[in-house]
């Protein structure tokens, strides 16, 4: 079964009612809108939902099973609100339960078997790690957080763990960081690795391969890669096309894709993950976006 785990993690699915793999953009610091924008990996081409989020909002987080991609957390509030839409048609439900607690500047990632959101801030920076099991959306929080309190981070996974990475650690705003916390999927221990991200580096956004997960932008356009066999880490020649905060990323099975960001903009950028060069797709956002969720679906 081919794997695209991603700040966002989604997995292939072989049902053959899904519709064929997307990625997805949703919410907007822009106003704070409900938007879910769709990009079919086929062509790259985008539509809107006719069904957006519950509620407008920024600053949210996404992560997707095979079956279902889910927004959670965010701005206007903070709410604790978890969106969930079924690929086969799009259709949005909201879970019974949320979040542990109201949060925005969250990340998200997955396993082939459970969503995980990782640290935001709850009236405070938070090292809150929740994992929402697939099977039957119920939550819990794991005893093991991340190794500080942060927020504004960004998440990546492979087929056997997730990556929580940089992020504002401490009191200060100015506090950003390089440590990158690894979550084992067999029994969701922490470990802190060796080799952190090339720079301190906040309100950036990740998403990865089969072997590697990518996470760019923030305070510089690097993208720094992760290779999933030894977790070392390169960065690339190839960077975003600015410097932006605030941007959202997604992955197919043969790129990652890094929209929007701060100032606020409509391009997407598109990695080919096997040469690791990067373009810019013709057709961007519908709307200038900043602070947006994504996560993605192989489709069938």
């Amino acid at each position: 079964m081919p794997i695209r785990p991603a700040d966002h993690g989604i997995f292939a699915s072989s049902a053959s009612s899904v519709t064929p793999g997307a990625g997805y953009f949703g919410g907007n610091g822009t106003g704070a809108t409900s938007t879910v924008s769709r990009f079919l990996f086929a062509d790259d081409s985008r539509t809107e939902l006719g069904t957006g989020l519950s509620s407008g909002r920024s600053r949210l987080t996404g992560f997707a099973s095979s079956v279902a991609g889910y927004f959670a957390g965010g701005l206007t509030g903070p709410v604790d609100t978890v969106d969930r839409f079924l690929f086969s048609n799009d259709s949005r439900t909201t879970l019974g339960t949320g979040l542990s607690a109201a949060t925005y500047g969250l990340a998200g990632m997955a396993s082939s078997v459970a969503g995980y959101t990782v640290g935001g801030y709850a009236g405070g920076y938070v090292s809150t790690v929740d994992r929402f099991l697939f099977s039957n959306d119920s939550r819990t929080t794991l005893s093991t957080g991340l190794s500080g309190d942060r927020y504004d981070l960004a998440a990546m996974a492979s087929s056997v763990a997730g990556y929580a990475t940089g992020g504002y650690q401490g009191s200060s705003p100015t506090g950003r960081t390089t440590v990158v916390d690894r979550f084992l999927f067999s029994n969701d221990s922490r470990t802190t690795l060796g080799t952190g991200l090339s720079a301190v580096n906040a309100s950036n956004a990740a998403c990865a391969s089969s072997v590697a997960g990518y996470t760019g932008g923030g305070q510089n356009a690097n993208i720094d890669r992760f290779l999933f066999s030894n977790d070392s880490r390169t960065t690339l020649s190839a960077t975003l096309s600015t410097t932006r905060e605030y941007l959202a990323a997604m992955a197919s099975s043969a790129a990652g894709y890094w929209g929007g960001g701060s100032p606020s903009i409509t391009t997407v950028q598109k990695l080919l993950f096997s040469d690791d060069s990067i373009g810019t797709l013709g057709t961007g956002l519908s709307v200038n976006t900043t602070a947006a969720g994504a996560m993605a679906n192989l489709g069938a």
